[in-house]
């Protein structure tokens, strides 16, 4: 995240960009992560219950990480060119509430965002705090199709 455990309050909603979803990429991560008809052909997706083709709901999860990484990314990038320190960003300790709730189509632009829900000190590593947050996707019609809440260790800023 590259800000330190101090400097993220919750409330803070951060905007990790957009993606667009087309038929390639769908068909190209089906194929090799998610190989249900309905990610990898036309016809199949319009005789399924989706009625077109869509995106692996784990696709849009995994869109989700990269935004997230490259906005960490981005940020550490900003700081390092204002001589400032970066803080280490642990690992991630767990995902719940994980839900699709929508699906996604070819064509569609999905926004994400992630939203500090609660922050605490961590109690078995000294230096370091738990970060729990909403993360979430609208499409281009602002309706939510993508939740999750996910738990991450990140650097404290000493003293």
């Amino acid at each position: 995240m590259s800000h330190f455990f101090q400097d993220m309050p919750v409330g803070l909603e951060i905007d990790l960009g957009v993606f667009t979803f087309t038929a390639d990429h769908i068909k190209r991560y089906a194929s090799h992560y998610d190989p249900q008809p309905f990610h990898l052909d036309e016809t199949a997706a319009q005789n399924s219950h989706f009625g077109a083709l869509c995106a692996s709901g784990w696709q849009t999860a995994s869109i989700w990480m990269r935004l997230f990484v490259l906005y960490s990314q981005k940020e550490a990038s900003k700081l390092e060119a204002q001589n400032k320190p970066v803080a280490q960003m642990g690992p991630g300790l767990g995902v719940k509430n994980l839900r699709w709730l929508k699906p996604v189509y070819a064509g569609d632009t999905l926004h994400y965002f992630t939203t500090i829900l609660a922050k605490r000190p961590s109690e078995s590593r000294p230096g370091w705090g738990l970060i729990t947050a909403r993360n979430w996707a609208v499409n281009q019609n602002d309706v939510l199709v993508f939740e999750c809440e996910t738990t991450a260790l990140l650097e404290r800023r000493a003293g």
